[in-house]
């Protein structure tokens, strides 16, 4: 089941559970599309995946099942990104 956590790790920006703005890659790294689409450029900086936009939990299985409180905040060293980012930019997340 996914954790849904509650912020963007790169810039905090909170991302509540109906945010269409949240992104995850396959590990559930979850950062802002913000984030995504103008620093990371649809680079993971932990895995070297690409993102997609986070599921939403259906309001009635969250007091069964509720979201992430887990805040991961470690804003991205963007000198040590670098060279991954150019790595992957340019190819496809299913090519990586």
């Amino acid at each position: 089941m996914l954790e849904i956590k509650p912020t963007c790790e790169n810039c905090n920006k909170p991302l509540p559970n109906d945010s269409a703005e949240a992104m995850i890659c396959s590990f559930e790294c979850t950062f802002c599309a913000d984030c995504v689409n103008h620093v990371l450029e649809n680079v993971c900086p932990n895995c070297g995946g690409g993102f997609v936009q986070r599921p939403t939990r259906p309001k009635v299985k969250l007091e069964r099942n509720p979201v992430g409180t887990r805040v991961v905040y470690k804003p991205v060293d963007l000198t040590e990104f670098a060279l991954l980012k150019e790595q992957y930019k340019n190819i496809a997340p299913d090519k990586r």
